[in-house]
């Protein structure tokens, strides 16, 4: 198996299991709109992707109100929907093996850097990483590409053979082939085996455990 010094996460569904949070928040913001959700199920889609994106694609909204329900989501986001969250079992152990071995750690998500380093800061996860790479509030950086480049631009990573993303959503893998570096599909997240497969993941993991064994 290859050896990776550089190891991008994804946040949501990969680290963490963020769908109550995200979807109750989506839910709150729809509601502005008159848009009433029963199952909370059917906004599963919202993870992942960058939010504006999906109100626009799902919801047929206008560019200036899809800026509304961003606005709106994350009136409760702030304060209650980033912490309804866990981390997936076997996560800590990982990230604590990987430093271990001096291996360089960054998480790379479209969410909000502010709000992913208070989810890391929340759970006890920020310690592991040297680096949070994330979007910006004010709408910047929510493409994966952007947020891996970014992420490697910031840390002087030029070595691309080195570095690998792990991401749950074909957004994780299409960004890390955009980027040129090799990517891993986990399939204990929000995505999808084919998803992941069709647009290049370099491995799939079915669990933490899976992904334990692929970088060490």
């Amino acid at each position: 198996m290859k050896e990776y010094q550089y190891i991008l996460f994804d946040l949501d569904g990969t680290l963490t299991n963020s769908q109550l949070g995200i979807t109750t928040c989506v839910a709150y913001a729809l509601e502005d709109f008159g848009i009433h959700t029963e199952n909370l199920e059917e906004l599963r889609k919202f993870i992942g992707p960058p939010l504006k994106e999906s109100f626009v694609k799902y919801y047929d909204m206008t560019d200036e109100e899809g800026d509304r329900a961003v606005e709106k989501y994350r009136e409760r986001f702030a304060t209650v929907g980033l912490y309804e969250n866990e981390v997936y079992e076997g996560i800590p152990a990982l990230l604590g093996k990987l430093r271990e071995q001096e291996k360089t750690l960054i998480v790379a998500t479209s969410k909000p850097t502010v709000y992913s380093e208070k989810i890391l800061e929340h759970f006890g996860l920020k310690e592991y990483f040297v680096f949070v790479a994330g979007s910006e509030l004010d709408g910047r950086r929510v493409n994966k590409a952007e947020v891996i480049q970014y992420a490697l631009e910031q840390n002087g990573i030029t070595d691309l053979g080195k570095v690998i993303m792990i991401g749950d959503k074909e957004h994780d893998i299409i960004g890390a082939k955009t980027c040129g570096v090799e990517s891993i599909g986990v399939l204990y997240g929000f995505g999808e085996r084919e998803e992941l497969e069709s647009h290049g993941a370099t491995y799939i993991a079915d669990t933490v455990g899976d992904l334990e064994k692929i970088l060490l």
